[in-house]
């Protein structure tokens, strides 16, 4: 069975979002570890966090994904950016340790600094992360290529996969984000995951983001759409959800919805069709 969720807001707290999730069908979820804009990080209330674990294992949902806020830079020239990125994502493997969940962030951008300091940079900081991460997996998110941002490349992310050398550290597939950055999933969906085999290992694919594009393939510029609405199509997308080599992948929806438009991608997804 496929499964699909979308990404849910946390602003009422653990248990509404967990019944967020059973209300719309969804067998999996993500969520924002705080203000993916900024603003500081809040305790989280533990009650609020058992109860939402109750829900969850009731309805056997029971695999996830943390998100980073986007405002933490880990490559940042600016070596205070660096730290403050690097403590807070601490701080966020240390809140879900033993929860089962995955936690996922967007590499950075290198500013002026070359790829392969870039690579050392992240490699160091993937390997501190770890260290918190208990058996929580570590995930580097496939980037559109905007400016200066490093992992627009499965060669880049495949670097620093390589370089930890653990078997947490994987990878999260956005197919808005690679479809931008030039990978042509509509055409060569087998050509790409080969490609991604052969960079980084698709054992490493720990999640994937199903994302329609708003703009054509390598574009650059990384803006979402909603299923069926966008360059890259509902049937590229369908397909991928039914390719034997993500079957084990959880999708999650990061298209511009509420909460009945990502009921409605879901039920598209299960039922193999827009209805």
């Amino acid at each position: 069975m496929i499964r699909i969720g979308c990404h849910l807001s946390m602003a009422k707290g653990f248990l509404a979002l967990a019944r967020d999730a059973v209300s719309i069908g969804a067998g999996t979820f993500q969520f924002f570890s705080s203000n993916p804009r900024g603003g500081r990080s809040r305790a989280w209330d533990t009650a609020d966090v058992l109860a939402m674990k109750q829900v969850l294992s009731e309805h056997d949902i029971c695999r996830f994904v943390v998100h980073a806020p986007y405002i933490l830079n880990p490559l940042s020239p600016d070596p205070d950016k660096r730290a403050f990125a690097l403590a807070r994502m601490q701080e966020d493997l240390g809140k879900i340790r033993g929860w089962g969940g995955m936690y996922n962030f967007h590499p950075g951008c290198r500013m002026q600094q070359g790829t392969s300091e870039a690579a050392d940079i992240l490699t160091s900081h993937m390997q501190t992360l770890l260290e918190a991460a208990g058996d929580t997996p570590v995930l580097m998110e496939c980037m559109a290529g905007k400016g200066s941002e490093f992992g627009a490349s499965f060669e880049e992310l495949g670097e620093v996969v390589r370089r930890t050398g653990d078997g947490r550290a994987g990878v999260c597939l956005d197919t808005c984000h690679i479809w931008d950055a030039g990978y042509d999933i509509v055409h060569d969906l087998e050509g790409v995951l080969d490609a991604f085999d052969r960079h980084i290992g698709l054992e490493r694919l720990r999640a994937i983001h199903l994302n329609d594009s708003m703009n054509p393939c390598g574009s650059h510029r990384d803006r979402h759409a909603k299923l069926g609405e966008g360059r890259i199509g509902f049937e590229a997308l369908l397909a991928m959800t039914r390719h034997p080599a993500l079957a084990d992948v959880p999708f999650i929806l990061e298209t511009p919805n509420e909460l009945d438009g990502y009921a409605r991608e879901i039920r598209w997804i299960r039922e193999g069709k827009i209805c």
